[in-house]
């Protein structure tokens, strides 16, 4: 309760809402750190005013990505914060540390729907589910080596492990993205293919590691904290680059 009631205090000192209350505006440092921390992904506005190029776009945009918060900062002094300089459309991401920088003056055509793009394309979580918009944020992170979680959405276990691995994933920030991968859509069978699986071999836990094409299935079992953990640590202490990979051939791709 007094963390709620401090962290809403710091927003409310350095923030002010916009005319129709719908995004709120940052006025310093403070704020905006407070903003970015406040959800996996967030955008901000780095804009002049109202009147600025991109501004009424973002409106719109985020009024379409109503998942991911928006607000505003029109003070020069915090850009600077951030290395900006000029009117941007920032999108930060905590699963990798991530600042994702869109300079107004570089785009010739700036619409809501470009926008709507940079969002969802960029929109990477502590847990993300895979599919062909969030595949290119997810290959485009500094961070190449994704931890799996293969399992059907409908099924018993879905929300609990989804729940579960989320709730590690904060702890691997910078060294593993977390993707969702369900066993339910057809288009992801080339993906549980890749590791050697079929859709009622479900729910497992694998490592991809983008830097060397190499993947690791954790053995089948309980898929609990502590094995997940373990199997993450296993990779980096660099053990399972020792053990045969998950599934029949290396492939580029998921």
């Amino acid at each position: 309760m007094l963390i709620t009631l401090f962290f809403s205090l710091l927003v409310s000192s350095g923030a002010a809402a916009e005319k129709d209350g719908a995004f709120p505006r940052l006025t310093d440092t403070k704020a905006v750190e407070a903003f970015v921390d406040s959800a996996d992904v967030v955008v901000i506005g780095f804009l002049e005013g109202e009147e600025s190029r991109g501004y009424q776009e973002l409106v719109s945009a985020a009024k379409l990505v109503d998942s991911v918060p928006v607000a505003f900062c029109t003070v020069k002094e915090v850009w600077a914060d951030y290395s900006l300089s000029s009117d941007t459309i920032t999108i930060f991401r905590k699963a990798d540390n991530h600042q994702d920088n869109l300079v107004v003056d570089t785009v010739k055509k700036l619409e809501a729907d470009g926008l709507v793009n940079f969002i969802t394309t960029n929109e990477v979580r502590y847990i993300t589910e895979y599919n062909q918009v969030t595949a290119v944020g997810l290959f485009n992170s500094e961070v190449k080596t994704h931890l799996l979680l293969f399992v059907s959405m409908g099924g018993k276990e879905y929300t609990e492990l989804k729940e579960r691995l989320g709730a590690l994933a904060p702890d691997f920030t910078g060294k593993f993205l977390f993707v969702l991968i369900n066993g339910a859509v057809k288009s992801n069978s080339r993906s549980l293919g890749y590791f050697g699986l079929k859709s009622q071999d479900l729910p497992r836990v694998g490592i991809y590691d983008g830097a060397s094409d190499m993947k690791w299935l954790l053995p089948a079992g309980e898929i609990s904290t502590e094995r997940v953990r373990e199997f993450c640590q296993s990779f980096l202490r660099g053990e399972l680059q020792e053990v045969k990979q998950a599934g029949a051939e290396a492939k580029t791709e998921l």
